[in-house]
């Protein structure tokens, strides 16, 4: 079956040429011109993944409200932002609302079509048969790379894929130090130091709604992060 990408675009033009390219690709690729077009198709069927710009005709940050939405519908679809609107309040936001990736439209096709492939690549290995270096049991943390769930004293804490696996690159080596690059590479993601420190930001927070004395990822200033044993 091919995976299908939804694709939320306002230009007639870009959306025409990225359903095409995709399509080339073996996707199997629906469109949408505005956030309440998306919103209604999203309500009957959730894509496989979803590529979403931020300004959607009138709404100046419609793209965002539509990210909120699907997050609230599943925690684990991969999302990514494919906008003009390149700095860092912007990339920052789209982040903290739970989407995946963040990428300007002035990149590669390749490179596009490598960030989507990745995302895909990552959710596959929800069906792949568990094995023990799936597992990290912590203390009250664990974790399960084959469900990608994660539990803090026994309760649930939701993370998108990003954060799963940033975590899970952390918390597998106790102690040691993870490099930006590692994690990075942990993770499968083309950023920058704003958008990693973004994401532990994050996930210290969701932690820290179960657990106000959460404080078991440890910036090392000047090297990386690491997982404090409890």
């Amino acid at each position: 079956m091919p995976k299908k990408i939804a694709l939320v675009e306002d230009d007639l033009a870009l959306r025409e040429n990225y359903v095409a390219a995709l399509s080339k690709q073996g996707y199997l690729v629906h469109a949408y011109e505005t956030r309440p077009q998306a919103e209604q198709a999203f309500a009957k069927q959730l894509p496989d993944l979803a590529i979403i710009d931020i300004g959607l005709r009138d709404e100046i940050d419609g793209g965002f409200a539509l990210c909120q939405q699907l997050r609230g519908l599943s925690k684990t679809l991969p999302i990514i932002f494919f906008t003009a609107r390149d700095n860092d309040y912007d990339t920052i936001c789209a982040l903290r609302m739970g989407a995946d990736d963040y990428l300007t439209k002035d990149i590669s096709l390749p490179h596009l079509l490598a960030r989507i492939a990745a995302l895909f690549r990552r959710n596959d290995l929800l069906s792949q048969p568990q094995k023990a270096s799936d597992i990290v049991q912590n203390g009250p943390l664990s974790m399960d790379a084959n469900r990608m769930t994660v539990t803090w004293h026994n309760t649930a804490v939701e993370l998108t894929v990003t954060e799963f696996w940033m975590l899970f690159a952390i918390a597998k080596y106790a102690g040691h130090v993870k490099s930006r690059q590692q994690l990075m590479d942990e993770s499968k993601m083309v950023v920058d130091d704003t958008t990693i420190t973004s994401h532990i930001k994050r996930i210290r927070k969701k932690f820290m709604q179960i657990d106000a004395e959460f404080d078991c990822i440890e910036t090392v200033y000047g090297m990386g992060y690491r997982w404090k044993s409890v």
